[in-house]
């Protein structure tokens, strides 16, 4: 399973840009922050930009890029191999060992929640291939980077079939694929995807994103 996650992943530029238009469109889809699916933030820290996945069930994926390379923490709350499933209550043997210092540094600071990991998958600047620790896996046991990874969705349809899923609501495909193609986003566009919403207010939040 692990050599198919880290197939899975695109080029890190690539990466970056599908977090950003589903960060976009999380935005138009719902308004209230905390209960967005995607998000991204271009100024995490200087240097570093920063997209997560929360699916609002204890689950996330953080992915940080930086000009030294990418690192992708990822948590699932229902892994053995959490640190919560443990009686030391430590992060499993392994998921760290290997991660180059420079890319692992990244993970610091409290919000970050370094130690809430049940895999970890890095890419240095001048890698050709993503990386993942040695991690001896417990027969039946699951790190939770299948079903993680699976939430970066790389097509319009699969972003729209997320959709209709999660926030119940079912898209204009032409106007979802022409953000996934870089499309500038207008006013049109937000109403025909969520009619609900503030448009100002959402037009305002995009432009944060630096689209």
């Amino acid at each position: 399973m692990g050599a198919n996650v880290l197939e899975r992943l695109p080029e890190p530029i690539i990466l970056k840009k599908l977090m950003r238009v589903q960060a976009a469109l999380n935005i138009i889809l719902c308004q209230d922050e905390w209960l967005r699916y995607h998000s991204f933030v271009p100024d995490w820290d200087e240097g570093v930009s920063m997209a997560k996945i929360d699916n609002g069930a204890g689950d996330h994926l953080l992915i940080l890029f930086s000009s030294a390379g990418c690192i992708i923490k990822g948590f699932d709350h229902e892994s053995e191999l959490s640190p919560y499933a443990q009686d030391e209550h430590k992060v499993w043997q392994g998921i760290y060992d290997d991660t180059p210092k420079k890319l692992l540094s990244l993970l610091n600071g409290d919000a970050i929640e370094q130690d809430d990991a049940t895999f970890c998958i890095w890419r240095e600047a001048s890698d050709t291939n993503w990386h993942k620790g040695k991690v001896e896996v417990p027969e039946g046991a699951s790190d939770g980077s299948d079903f993680l990874i699976g939430c970066i969705y790389h097509t319009p349809e699969d972003f729209a079939e997320f959709a209709r899923g999660y926030f119940e609501l079912s898209l204009s495909l032409d106007i979802v694929a022409k953000i996934y193609e870089d499309v500038p986003i207008t006013a049109e566009m937000i109403k025909m995807l969520n009619p609900d919403c503030d448009v100002k207010e959402v037009l305002q939040e995009l432009e944060s994103l630096h689209l």
